[in-house]
């Protein structure tokens, strides 16, 4: 079947503009977009080169700081879709800035935490923040910018924009945390936060779905409370493991509130999440996708990182340049596969950056104890990372594109909760897959022999991703 790909269109925009205000400014609008997507995107690594000095500082035991990381990570993956539809309702502009805000007010609370669950909660306040702010970013950029190729290359900069904010994590981590304190790797947030927030009511139009209903809040506290309680029990396996009690438990609890959640949903009469939804081939196929290279891309710096100080002897500072260069393939990939996608279209380009992420992962696989930087990180980095960059462009815009203008904030949320979700499980996964192989030794030979079984896995996974999109991405022909 042959589908015409396209964001909802111009004259089906609701853009709700106040009378005498100026109108948009495209590029300013996709530039606070970014913005703000950078800063979600950051804060998911930016803290791991400070936990050692956060532990330091605030006496916090072994659990409390792994929860550093994963009080924003569930709260950011559990209210996406809350955010999400929320701005559909009751506006993209205003919930963009409540998100910021929030994720602002969050980091300097952070920043100025005098106790070890201060600093959880304000890690869990960035996390729901940025659930909020995540999907509007998404949804004002492509109301603002017309159907076409100048909305191709929006989305192509705020998807590079977003894996360099991942990307530069570590790195922004590390020199925060050498040259100031732990702290500014969150007070970094507050002066950003706040200019973002005046650009952001300056320039900002406000859209919503047009039609004011209520918010279904049964729908939200089910599916939140489901992928927060998932998401507990898939970290609980990288300590516990598969089969203890303390992740069963957890996995089947949040797993039957997701049952319960698609029951109410079938029944609501302004549901949450329409099932129809899924009906749309591009919509369903995009999130599956997304899903699968999340669980193997988001695994990638963690490995790296660890790779490359607990083997090569390399400090935080350092590790994080060694991957600057796979930092800028992912911006580079980004910012290429807009210029492809009209001539193969955007299934074929997408097929072929999960294709060359899995070629750098295989790559990867074959890595060892002593390896030189330029082939056992820089190189192998550069193809894993531009071929993600190549692949989330057109998989974001086929997702966003199926669905209608008052879906479009739910459908940037579930394309963001679909990626989130997939790197949760997958860093699970394949850690516990490396612990495995390692098998409690630590030498540098048996620890890089873990690694190198997890970016094995994750070629595998990469490799399905491609294939599933092959055969359920509907075939498309994108405009000039």
């Amino acid at each position: 079947m042959t589908v015409m790909v396209q964001a909802p269109s111009p004259t089906a925009d609701p853009r709700i503009s106040a009378p005498g205000r100026r109108p948009t400014r495209m590029w300013a609008v996709v530039l606070a977009a970014c913005a703000g997507q950078f800063l979600v995107v950051l804060d998911v690594s930016v803290v791991n080169t400070a936990l050692p000095s956060m532990r330091a500082d605030l006496g916090l035991s072994a659990v409390g700081l792994q929860w550093v990381v994963n009080a924003y990570s569930i709260a950011f993956a559990g209210f996406m879709l809350l955010g999400g539809r929320a701005g559909d309702l009751y506006g993209r502009k205003r919930m963009f800035l409540v998100g910021l805000g929030l994720f602002t007010a969050a980091s300097l609370a952070g920043g100025l935490a005098q106790e070890g669950w201060q600093l959880l909660a304000a890690r869990a306040g960035q996390g729901l923040g940025a659930a909020v702010l995540a999907p509007s970013t998404l949804t004002l950029l492509t109301s603002a910018v017309p159907e076409g190729p100048a909305r191709a290359r929006a989305i192509a900069t705020w998807t590079a924009v977003g894996a360099g904010g991942g990307a530069a994590g570590g790195l922004v981590g590390g020199v925060l945390t050498d040259a100031l304190s732990w702290r500014w790797t969150l007070l970094i947030n507050v002066p950003v936060g706040a200019l973002v927030l005046a650009l952001g009511v300056w320039w900002l139009t406000e859209s919503r779905a047009g039609e004011r209903r209520r918010l279904d809040l049964p729908g939200a506290v089910l599916v939140t409370a489901g992928l927060a309680t998932l998401a507990y029990g898939i970290v609980q396996t990288e300590q516990e493991g598969w089969t203890a009690p303390a992740t069963l438990v957890p996995l089947g609890a949040g797993l039957a509130l997701l049952g319960v959640f698609v029951a109410v949903e079938a029944r609501a009469r302004t549901p949450l999440m329409p099932l129809k939804l899924f009906r749309t081939r591009s919509v369903s196929a995009a999130n599956a996708a997304m899903f699968c290279c999340g669980a193997a891309m988001f695994c990638m710096w963690y490995f790296m990182t660890l790779y490359a100080q607990n083997v090569l002897d390399y400090s935080p500072l350092a590790a994080g340049l060694a991957l600057m260069p796979s930092s800028l393939a992912v911006i580079l990939g980004s910012k290429l596969a807009p210029r492809l996608m009209p001539v193969i279209g955007a299934r074929n380009v997408a097929v072929l950056g999960v294709l060359v992420s899995a070629a750098g992962f295989g790559w990867q696989s074959t890595m060892d104890a002593h390896g030189p930087y330029l082939t056992a990180i820089m190189l192998p980095g550069i193809v894993m990372m531009a071929g993600a960059g190549f692949a989330g462009t057109p998989l974001a815009a086929l997702a966003t594109s199926g669905a209608a203008p008052g879906d479009a904030g739910l459908v940037s949320g579930l394309i963001n909760t679909s990626r989130v979700m997939g790197g949760a499980l997958g860093l699970a996964a394949l850690s516990t897959i490396a612990a495995a192989r390692t098998a409690g030794a630590t030498t540098p030979e048996a620890v890089t022999a873990g690694y190198a079984l997890a970016f094995g896995t994750g070629t595998g996974i990469l490799v399905s991703a491609a294939l599933l999109m092959v055969l359920w991405l509907p075939r498309d022909r994108v405009r000039k």
